[in-house]
């Protein structure tokens, strides 16, 4: 199960970047003090300009993690599309990070060595799985159909013209997903029941958020950067 924490995991190579690319601006500089000990000045510096574009314009190696590279993007684009939540950027980025290694893409408790797991599957066996497996294929159906038309919409777009099932599809399963995973225990007591609701209401916006992060920010197709499998537009 996904969780939204990004924030909470981001390492010394995260910080050290975060210090120098604000300490060339005096109004911007931050102490690592302010970093380590203070969420809300934490989370007004991931959100400066300054840091994205470094991120951005970058055109060596990132020493960064890949949970600080999502989350200033994905924050970047969900901001830009009127989605200031920070938690949702936070689940957003964390669903990136992880979906980003393939293995991610096999339902819940399956080994994807050799493959991904499609969305017809995971629907296929709620009908038989106990309430806690049924959960998890829910949220993990919301999430592959956020990636997948998020990310690479071009391409669900190619095979829908070759008759497979295409963005509205992928939708519609996400929305009905993440709605009635919002509503099961395990989402109230984890506190992630909000952004399910959150993701099942905006799932339109967000997905055209990932598409413009994918359209300018992301490189698919070549490995010369960091995170593995992801790399910055020249």
């Amino acid at each position: 199960m996904i969780q939204a924490n990004c924030r909470d995991r981001l390492t010394g190579d995260d910080f050290a970047f975060v210090i120098k690319t604000l300490a060339t601006s005096p109004e911007a500089s931050v102490s690592l003090v302010e970093l380590l000990t203070d969420a809300e000045s934490r989370d007004l510096v991931l959100d400066h300009d300054q840091l994205a574009s470094a991120i951005v314009s970058q055109s060596g190696q990132l020493s960064i993690s890949a949970q600080l590279y999502f989350y200033v993007l994905a924050r970047r684009v969900l901001r830009q599309a009127g989605l200031e939540e920070r938690v949702l950027a936070d689940y957003v980025a964390s669903l990136l990070e992880q979906f980003s290694r393939t293995s991610r893409l096999s339902a819940p408790g399956q080994e994807a060595a050799h493959g991904v797991t499609y969305l017809c599957d995971l629907l296929a066996a709620l009908p038989t799985a106990d309430s806690s497996r049924a959960f998890l294929l829910r949220t993990h159906a919301g999430d592959y159909a956020l990636f997948l038309t998020g990310i690479f919409h071009e391409a669900v777009e190619r095979r829908s013209r070759r008759g497979a099932p295409g963005a509205s599809y992928y939708q519609d399963v996400g929305r009905s997903s993440y709605r009635l995973a919002a509503q099961h225990t395990v989402a109230r007591r984890s506190g992630l029941a909000p952004i399910y609701e959150q993701l099942a209401d905006d799932f339109p916006r967000v997905r055209g958020a990932l598409n413009a992060l994918s359209d300018h920010l992301l490189n698919l197709d070549d490995d010369a950067h960091i995170p593995p499998g992801l790399a910055l537009q020249s």
